[in-house]
């Protein structure tokens, strides 16, 4: 397995991402991992470099790019202090919104559509937190080229807003596995239903679920509330979600 720092071309300019190639000859299923608000860092690497090495091609966009170069974030300190948090969270989170993330994933989905080491134009995304309702909305907004998505630990994805994520329910053609936390106030148990009801509506194939006992960003090991046993689920599941579209027969 390797790992390769790009500059990914956008809309906006080039935005620095991550390639995760497996070891042997491809070509293999492509897929997208859309980080949490923690941002890029080694936790994420080794995420990567697990789905990779399960025989997917991964790429990992820096959807804070906008915002210049950043040091590594300490987990730990940051998520002591809310004052800390807001300051070193804040201007990495107001560099983007849900329109230029999808401009970034849009570049993704070209990028890997390019490389001959990637398997077909169908691709998988996965998102965590924040990158979970990117990944629904990637679904809706791309439905010809999302095959599978995910989204764990993810907040607000059936709100009253407008622009939620489960109003794109009618869009989408990918079969979708959303993994809440429990006692998640982004996700509670009314949103679930809500978003389930939207996909099954629209003939989504689809699995909706809390995992009981893991709270909000269990899945990422650097994580003050990570819970091995939820986020090794989390692999599971995603692994059978992504290999029962592209590797089923």
């Amino acid at each position: 397995m390797s790992r390769s720092e790009i500059n990914l071309p956008t809309p906006d300019g080039a935005a620095r991402a991550f390639t995760f190639t497996p070891a042997g000859a491809g070509p293999w299923p492509g897929v997208i991992f859309i980080m949490d608000a923690p941002a890029i860092r080694p936790a994420l690497f080794d995420m990567c470099e697990r789905i990779a090495a399960h025989g997917y091609y991964v790429i990992l966009p820096d959807m804070f790019w906008r915002a210049g170069p950043y040091a590594p974030i300490d987990i730990a300190a940051v998520f002591k202090d809310e004052a800390a948090r807001r300051t070193t969270l804040g201007p990495l989170m107001a560099s983007t919104d849900p329109d230029k993330a999808m401009r970034d994933i849009g570049a993704c989905l070209d990028y890997l559509a390019a490389q001959p080491q990637v398997k077909g134009h169908m691709v998988g995304i996965t998102g965590y937190c924040m990158g979970g309702g990117l990944a629904l909305r990637a679904a809706g907004l791309f439905p010809n080229r999302v095959a599978a998505a995910a989204a764990f630990h993810g907040g607000r994805l059936a709100t009253d807003a407008p622009d939620s994520p489960h109003l794109l329910a009618p869009k989408i053609k990918a079969r979708i596995l959303v993994a809440g936390a429990d006692g998640d106030a982004g996700f509670p148990p009314e949103q679930a239903d809500r978003l389930r009801a939207a996909l099954d509506a629209a003939g989504v194939d689809n699995e909706v679920t809390i995992y009981a006992g893991a709270r909000h960003g269990y899945a990422p090991a650097d994580m003050p509330v990570y819970n091995h046993e939820a986020s090794e689920r989390h692999f599971r599941d995603l692994f059978a979600l992504l290999d029962g579209v592209f590797k089923a027969g």
